[in-house]
């Protein structure tokens, strides 16, 4: 009988064991391909397959998940939308590239950026991986990714959304600091207040790489959600001044040569000089806040997303722009 019961625990042993092998082994089958795009050597980008909002055919996967990788080892910038998302970029580094993810970045608080983090969770809670952010975007994370949760979950649906869960960053990254991952040096730049309250900047000197967070858009428009118009403007000419080959944020874009600006840099920065040219121009021919539907901007009508935030967007520079009207407009103060 003792025999019996200890080749059956013996059994019951094993069983848990290789499910619990099961369980870890990466899914490497075709289905969860994921479709790397190298940048340079060791810097790879899964971009969404259109620009878009946020839908149930596109599973809330709206900006690019980008990774560095080298030596077995993998850095996780912007890790997605949702746990199966964060789930197919921690297989396809293990199949591809035999990596395992150690270091996970969270840019700015944007759902669709961070709530993949849940798929690291288990690595998290073994002291496997770190979880990084500056602390404007983790306080930030707090504040609003229980909504965030809610709302991502009605647009991208229940089923992309399966097993996501809220997991905060574990660590705080100063400016100045570097994270070092084989050759690259990705140099944490001070916070950008422009695209959100605490944009995170990342920059790689050796390969001219820069990872600027929601700060640079492509053909879709920008969104002034936590930030503003000026600082926005401000945070791009410091990343310009970089002379970056490469930038990535909510779009990757890449310069013909060193002299030139990635265009979707550009593009983002001709939207927002031109935002705040109009709003401060209608506030010269008089017109009132109630007025700023007329600021429709054609020029960007066909880029993603216009017709849901131009005119938010216009109400948040009003608000911004209408001291900095003000004070320009006011007679100066005879000297005594």
């Amino acid at each position: 009988m003792n025999g019996l019961r200890c080749a059956l625990g013996a059994g019951l042993l094993a069983l848990l064991l290789g499910c619990a092998s099961t369980a870890s082994r990466p899914d490497c089958s075709a289905a969860n391909t994921v479709p790397w795009q190298a940048v340079v050597p060791g810097v790879w980008v899964w971009q969404p397959d259109a620009e878009g909002e946020v839908s149930a055919a596109n599973a809330g996967h709206v900006v690019p998940t980008s990774v560095v990788v080298s030596g077995g080892e993998a850095l996780v910038i912007d890790p997605g939308p949702s746990h199966r998302h964060g789930l197919r970029v921690r297989d396809s580094l293990a199949c591809r590239f035999g990596a395992q993810v150690r270091w996970v970045v969270n840019t700015h608080a944007h759902a669709e950026n961070v709530l993949a983090n849940s798929a690291f969770a288990d690595r998290l809670a073994t002291g496997e991986l770190q979880i990084l952010s500056n602390e404007g975007t983790r306080s930030a994370m707090q504040q609003r990714c229980p909504a965030c949760l809610a709302s991502l979950s009605e647009r991208a649906g229940a089923d992309a959304m399966a097993g996501t869960r809220i997991v905060w960053p574990s660590r705080v990254l100063q400016a100045g600091e570097v994270l070092r991952i084989g050759a690259h040096r990705l140099r944490v730049l001070p916070p950008a207040p422009g695209h959100t309250e605490s944009d995170l900047v990342l920059w790689d000197e050796a390969s001219r790489v820069v990872w600027a967070g929601g700060l640079v858009y492509g053909q879709r428009l920008p969104e002034l959600a936590q930030g503003g118009v000026d600082a926005w403007l401000s945070a791009l000419e410091r990343i310009a001044a970089l002379r970056p080959r490469h930038v990535i944020g909510n779009a990757v874009s890449s310069a013909e040569d060193d002299a030139a600006v990635p265009p979707a840099m550009a593009a983002t920065r001709a939207y927002l000089t031109e935002l705040r040219a109009q709003v401060l121009s209608a506030m010269d021919e008089g017109r009132h806040a109630g007025e700023s539907g007329l600021i429709t901007m054609p020029a960007y009508a066909g880029w993603a997303g216009h017709a849901q935030r131009q005119g938010f967007n216009v109400q948040r520079a009003w608000r911004e722009l209408e001291p900095v009207w003000m004070e320009r407009e006011a007679p100066s103060q005879p000297s005594k």
